[in-house]
């Protein structure tokens, strides 16, 4: 890819009322006015820039297209740091590739995924880091996700990463300095309990933002709730409650849940990513046992175990799914779901609730079927999540390739440290602490790779 090429992609999803078309690159305002034909006044070549003018997308022959507005932008000061215009056309899908047929044909060339935000990385409107805060905003699903994607493309991150990494250059150079006075022994320009109380400083922040990975992973990507139970109990029916869409398939036959269903909600300000699993009894189908196999895998990786009860059971089975099912909920927030208690009278669920007296649980009577007491269970797992407060400014790591450097870094750290106690000479520690600079500097991108780059704008979306 070159940047000598000028862009064009549709920025806006499909079936909106409006659509709008990005172009960038050294010809963008050439091209769009080759194009666009302004209603009165200048052509875009001779309108100042952040001016939005009012005219028509015409065709070879002369035909009006649409009626647009076409904003106008000047290098350096745009997103992509390049000359840049946007068509604000109606959100009909064959105008929209009209205009872009016409572009493609007067010079752009279709953008690739991401290659907005990666011109704007690579002319230095923002660090990599910043960019791929881009792809989260983009995708953030509750108020949590959005704080933190924000946060981090205003360079919350960057700058906490960035005093580190200048402290460490710093003394690396003072340390590289003494090798060139190799012959003078005694002589050190870098001061070794200065570097001691950096390397101690450098590791407790590091480890602070490596152990925020385990929240912002959650907030990023859900809090995975398992829906887990016996066959037949209503699992697959309360996750079509909770979703308000038929994901599930219900029926009345024992095991028609074979396989692990996922699906996202956002409850509160919070997503949770519901997970319905097959049901757990003895059975000589290989396939069902598969599934759960499964369900058994998916508990081990739930923060949040919705355990589901048909108080319709006779009560002595109740023993035997205990002894199954708790072994793997400790250390897991388990709410027990009372199901088709619309059923049940109060006196028969007192009853039952006294068969779980001795389980350390949240535990609410609900009816999947007829959504009763759903909304108090969406309070219980909202308050359950128990995710941290995120303030303006929090920096917790969301991204696994930057929670990899961060582990990384804090390896090399920790080199440093052991070598500083053992009197190992300078050369060897100076190693180790460029070792963390390299690691702390791929995340904001300064030692990344093409191979990287391409990775991480692959999976962005088309037209930003």
């Amino acid at each position: 890819m070159t940047n000598q090429d000028t862009i064009c992609a549709i920025a806006t999803a499909q079936g909106g009322a409006i659509g709008t078309i990005r172009v960038s690159g050294p010809n963008a305002v050439e091209i769009t006015s080759s194009i666009f034909k302004p209603i009165k006044g200048k052509g875009l070549l001779d309108r100042k820039p952040y001016t939005l003018t009012f005219g028509n997308i015409t065709n070879k022959g002369g035909d009006i297209v649409d009626e647009v507005l076409v904003s106008l932008f000047r290098a350096p000061h745009s997103y992509t740091g390049e000359d840049s215009t946007e068509i604000m056309c109606h959100g009909s899908s064959y105008i929209l590739q009209q205009v872009m047929q016409l572009l493609i044909q007067n010079g752009c060339r279709s953008a690739n995924a991401g290659e907005f935000t990666q011109r704007a990385f690579l002319n230095g409107k923002m660090d990599l880091s910043q960019a791929e805060a881009v792809a989260d905003l983009v995708a953030s699903s509750s108020a949590a996700s959005h704080k933190l994607a924000m946060s981090q493309m205003r360079g919350g991150f960057s700058k906490e990463l960035t005093l580190l990494r200048d402290k460490l250059l710093h003394i690396t150079s003072l340390m590289e300095l003494e090798l060139d006075f190799s012959d003078h022994e005694d002589l050190e320009f870098a001061d070794r309990n200065d570097l001691k109380e950096l390397a101690a400083n450098i590791e407790t922040v590091i480890t602070r933002l490596a152990k925020s990975f385990s929240v912002g992973n959650v907030i990023k990507n859900g809090i995975p709730v398992a829906i887990i139970g016996e066959t037949n109990v209503g699992k697959s029916t309360l996750l079509n409650a909770l979703l308000n869409e038929e994901k599930a398939i219900v029926s009345d036959i024992h095991g028609t849940t074979r396989d692990v269903i996922e699906d996202t909600m956002n409850i509160g300000g919070v997503t949770f990513r519901f997970i319905d699993t097959a049901g757990i009894r003895q059975t000589t189908d290989k396939i069902e046992n598969i599934g759960i196999e499964r369900t058994f895998q998916k508990l081990s990786q739930a923060d949040i175990v919705l355990w589901m009860i048909d108080t319709t059971d006779k009560a002595d089975g109740f023993e035997k799914i205990k002894k199954e099912i708790l072994p793997h909920c400790v250390d897991k927030k388990l709410i027990i779901l009372f199901n088709k208690s619309d059923l049940l009278s109060a006196s028969q669920q007192d009853e039952i609730q006294n068969y779980f007296n001795d389980v350390d649980a949240e535990k609410i009577f609900i009816s999947a079927k007829t959504k009763q007491n759903i909304e108090k269970l969406e309070e219980i797992l909202v308050k359950a999540s128990a995710l941290p407060q995120i303030n303006q400014g929090d920096v917790i790591v969301t991204n696994i390739r930057h929670y990899e450097a961060l582990t990384h870094a804090l390896e090399s750290i920790h080199r440093v440290q052991e070598g500083m106690s053992m009197n190992l000479s300078g050369d060897l520690v100076s190693e180790d602490l460029r070792q963390c600079i390299f690691h702390l500097s791929d995340i904001v991108g300064e030692v990344t790779t093409d191979q990287v780059l391409e990775n991480i704008f692959k999976n962005f979306c088309i037209g930003k």
